[in-house]
């Protein structure tokens, strides 16, 4: 909580590990209360993101580790008020001087937090033990709930590779629910018009453990996922073309949901800590 300006709120406060290093408020709060305008994404293989934030607007974990110490809405802190702060603490002069050989920097935190979200692995899943040729971690209905993931159901068009995300940045026509009226996320980085409405696809490691979803929090389940995604999302004119209606009936619906929950891993939290 140190690195917020009235020592009330932390990374933790936000990316809650247990809640899956996400937040389970539709948008989360900052210092004062004040309601910030997305929802918090998890921190869970976020080492594999060459983009960060919903809109990619940081281009690595240390870039993002900065933004929320000083944006007013989240921890509200400067960047010379932190470091002020982190200084007149011995134990945090001393580690900043066996590890970096340096004093207390803003540079030398962002490294610092970076370099733990790097150790928060979501891994070996049942889907990776199955994967790797042991066909009963996955039951019937979740082996046809993949095969509906990779065909019919189009999921793997951006949920795609090991992280299962594409990396990209796609209007899907999610509604803005939340505190901001317009929410033109990647938009307000690129300013290119195609990008009006569009966000970074998330992975879907432990996908089940971090409701809500979408960039404003406006579906509370996975199964709110999966009908929205059926419906086709909601028109506008600068929706992805791959959002097309899928004809899923109501036995592929809980098959598609029984494998998206064995994407839930093994949270591997500080495994690389010495």
């Amino acid at each position: 909580v140190r690195l917020s300006k009235n020592n009330t709120i932390s990374c933790a406060f936000c990316h809650n590990p247990g809640t899956g290093y996400a937040d389970v408020r539709q948008t989360s709060i900052g210092i004062d209360g004040g309601l910030g305008g997305r929802q918090a994404p998890t921190v869970m293989n976020s080492a594999f993101n060459p983009l960060q934030f919903w809109d990619g607007r940081a281009g690595s974990l240390e870039e993002q580790a900065i933004g929320p110490i000083q944006n007013p809405l989240e921890m509200g802190e400067t960047p010379d008020g932190v470091v002020k702060k982190l200084k007149a603490i011995k134990g945090y002069r001393y580690q900043f001087q066996a590890v970096f050989g340096t004093e207390v920097s803003l540079q030398g935190i962002a490294d610092a937090i970076a370099a733990y979200e790097r150790t928060i692995i979501s891994t070996d899943s049942p889907y990776d033990r199955f994967a790797r040729g042991k066909t009963s971690a996955m039951n019937d209905a979740q082996r046809r709930g993949l095969e509906l993931f990779r065909g019919k159901a189009r999921c793997i068009l951006c949920h795609n590779g090991s992280n299962f995300t594409d990396n990209g940045f796609h209007n899907t026509g999610v509604p803005q629910v939340g505190p901001m009226t317009e929410d033109l996320g990647r938009y307000y980085v690129t300013h290119l018009d195609r990008d009006k409405g569009a966000f970074k696809t998330p992975t879907l490691r432990s996908v089940a453990l971090t409701a809500p979803y979408m960039h404003d929090g406006s579906q509370k389940t996975l199964r709110a996922v999966v009908d929205f995604y059926v419906g086709g999302g909601s028109s506008n004119p600068n929706l992805d073309k791959a959002m097309q209606p899928l004809h899923l009936t109501v036995q592929e619906k809980r098959e598609l949901l029984a494998f998206l929950n064995t994407l839930n891993g093994e949270i591997r939290e500080g495994w690389q800590v010495r």
